[in-house]
């Protein structure tokens, strides 16, 4: 299972992977964020060896690629507390093999659509369109 999410708004991308290997992993990354590109300013990840493709990831994306130190997934702090808010739903004896993708977009969805504190109990959704259509735009004279 693969997770992305966007650090400022909390929108969740989840993708379900065929296997572990970097290039499968790697391809699934840019297929989720090919509609988020204009957006994008750099990707984190964990040092898994699933992520060993990353140069293709920065290369497709043109984006900086960090990984986050070794044992310090604190760096990594929103993705790892978005992945326990999957793990409510996909336990982890779960067997992803009986998982359909049409389940994993189902949880997404429900995730983003979830309030969140850190936004004023405002959901991801709409957090994000805020951030991608706000027509007010502040000069500096």
């Amino acid at each position: 299972m693969l997770t992305i999410n966007d650090r400022t708004s909390g929108m969740l991308k989840i993708r379900k992977v065929a296997s572990k290997e970097a290039k499968v992993v790697s391809k699934a990354i840019v297929d989720e964020l090919t509609d988020w590109l204009p957006y994008i300013k750099t990707i984190t990840a964990d040092n898994g060896k699933e992520f060993a493709d990353h140069i293709f990831v920065a290369e497709q994306l043109g984006t900086d690629y960090y990984f986050a130190r070794p044992y310090h997934s604190w760096e990594r702090g929103s993705n790892e507390n978005l992945n326990g808010l999957v793990r409510q739903y996909f336990k982890k004896s779960t067997d992803f093999r009986t998982i359909t993708q049409e389940q994993v977009k189902a949880i997404e969805n429900k995730l983003n659509t979830k309030p969140r504190k850190r936004f004023n109990y405002e959901n991801p959704i709409f957090v994000m369109e805020k951030l991608l259509f706000n027509q007010e735009v502040a000069f500096v004279t």
